[in-house]
């Protein structure tokens, strides 16, 4: 009994302990999902590129559908223009973000 708790614990405390990491030149923005591969960041509208990954604030991948609108995001594009990561931000990385309002969608 006791070395089957102790596997237990062992497989799940990597889970626990995922340490997620934005990069620190993702922009930061409010995003709604539009239709299909297009979202909107700020006020402009933008397609996802074809491997786009967008993680919610449990780092899960999500389809764009499952974002709340206006969720407060940050985002890297790739070199053609397209949105390519996407992190909606938990309370806490929202909280830690500029009070300024997020810049426009490069």
């Amino acid at each position: 009994m006791r070395l089957l708790l102790l596997s237990a614990l062992l497989v799940t405390t990597p889970v626990l302990a995922q340490v997620r990491t934005i990069p620190p030149d993702a922009a930061l923005a409010k995003m709604s999902h539009v239709q299909g591969r297009v979202v909107k960041l700020n006020d402009k509208e933008l397609e996802l590129s074809p491997g786009a990954q967008i993680r919610d604030p449990m780092n899960h991948i999500v389809f764009p559908e499952m974002v709340p609108p206006g969720a407060l995001v940050r985002y890297r594009l790739e070199m053609n223009g397209f949105v390519h990561q996407v992190w909606v931000l938990t309370a806490e990385e929202a909280a830690q973000a500029p009070s300024a309002p997020p810049g426009p969608a490069k």
